[in-house]
């Protein structure tokens, strides 16, 4: 089984690599600094319900998403 297994990722892999990639230009991906988001309703790790004007303070906000490895 583990044979078979590192048969079909090495085969995978091989392919991924010879395919070309296109190029992704991340400064374009999402909202942009200063650009308004538009409003939400998220759920944090613990249940509670934040929306945008629940966080947004006199000076704005600054929303940070980070995906854990455990996903």
């Amino acid at each position: 089984m583990k044979l078979l297994c590192a048969a079909t990722f090495c085969s995978l892999l091989a392919a991924a690599q010879t395919a070309p990639r296109e190029k992704i230009d991340v400064s374009k991906l999402g909202p942009q600094v200063g650009e308004r988001v538009p409003d939400f309703s998220l759920n944090d790790q613990n249940g509670k319900t934040w929306t945008l004007s629940s966080i947004m303070g006199p000076k704005g906000a600054m929303l940070v998403f980070v995906r854990s490895a455990d996903w």
